[in-house]
């Protein structure tokens, strides 16, 4: 298991066309749970999706959502599951959630919802947390966003 975080260098963060690309548009391969969600597209469809409690979206619809409008998120988790993870078994625990979480700042890094393959999660909107079970996938988020760093070693510098 594998993190960064990315604090500084950016206009925005949680910048998903952006951090897709970084990814070789990975995230094709995933369904989505997106929790916790706060955000202001202006297209009313996909305003009303994302402020939900929760919303399930197949990793194409939503790579194709945010190509259409890519807006900022200020608030979030998404968490990615193989496409052959049910719907129905994901929902048997608990949601993922942003706000007033502190797993993310544990020493041990860990995916919250257990069926998850990876972590996206927009922080406030002046953070983003990335943690995934691929470390290519970390590795590629770190090399396009080079100001991001290492989540177990950042984790690490401020617990001392």
């Amino acid at each position: 298991m594998e993190g960064a975080i990315l604090y500084k260098g950016e206009e925005f963060y949680t910048d998903l066309n952006r951090i897709f690309r970084s990814i070789n548009n990975k995230q094709n391969e995933y369904n989505w749970l997106i929790t916790d969600c706060t955000c202001y597209p202006e297209n009313p469809e996909y305003d009303l999706r994302m402020n939900q409690k929760y919303y399930w979206i197949k990793g194409e619809d939503l790579t194709s959502m945010i190509k259409n409008e890519n807006f900022q998120i200020i608030w979030g988790v998404f968490s990615g599951f193989k496409k052959d993870v049910e719907f129905e078994d994901v929902m048997k625990f608990n949601l993922p959630y942003a706000q007033e979480y502190s797993g993310f700042w544990e020493k041990e890094l860990s995916i919250q919802h257990p069926l998850a393959e990876l972590e996206i999660v927009a922080w406030d909107s002046s953070i983003t947390i990335f943690i995934s079970k691929r470390e290519s996938l970390v590795r590629n988020f770190r090399y396009k966003f080079s100001k991001s760093e290492d989540l177990k070693l950042y984790n690490k510098l401020c617990s001392v």
